[in-house]
């Protein structure tokens, strides 16, 4: 995220200035999808992804269970396609350069895809636990659970 910021306020910088970066554009656009794909893997290891906790938390017992690993299924099966589809397209990629740097290769820039899938399956894979004991629902998604008041610590204890 810092380098991206960086890289837009020197762009823009540049730009204000009368000498536009060639590679700004470029790069601005490929650190925006890296930061797309890894902050989704982060977010899918805090659980912190879209889905749907208000239909899990009503549910008990095994419906309960059954929902969360069909959706798990679903999530990496999807994910594994697209870690599938991401090692095709670099294979294709081949030599390709970035069109303003041609000292970088495209497959550094689209290897995002494949990496940032295996990273959100591994997220995955990881968080099933919680998701299973209802850890993911005594939380906000942040990763951290809420204060509780006295009562509910005594209670709990």
């Amino acid at each position: 995220m810092a380098a991206l910021a960086i890289v837009v306020v020197v762009g823009v910088v540049f730009r204000k200035s009368g000498a536009s970066l060639i590679w700004y554009d470029e790069i601005a656009s490929i650190l925006l999808a890296w930061l797309t794909y890894y902050g989704a893997a982060l977010a899918a290891l805090n659980r912190a992804h879209i889905g749907m906790p208000t239909l899990v938390e009503r549910l008990n017992g095994v419906p309960r269970t059954i929902v969360i690993l069909f959706g798990e299924v679903c999530t990496i099966a999807f994910f594994g396609v697209l870690a599938w589809a991401g090692i095709r397209v670099l294979s294709v990629l081949g030599g390709t350069t970035l069109v303003s740097l041609p000292s970088v290769p495209m497959s550094l820039a689209q290897s995002v895809i494949p990496i940032g899938a295996i990273l959100f399956i591994a997220a995955q894979l990881l968080s099933i636990p919680d998701a299973l004991a209802g850890g993911a629902a005594e939380h906000d998604g942040t990763g951290v659970e809420p204060e509780r008041s006295n009562e509910d610590k005594e209670a709990r204890a």
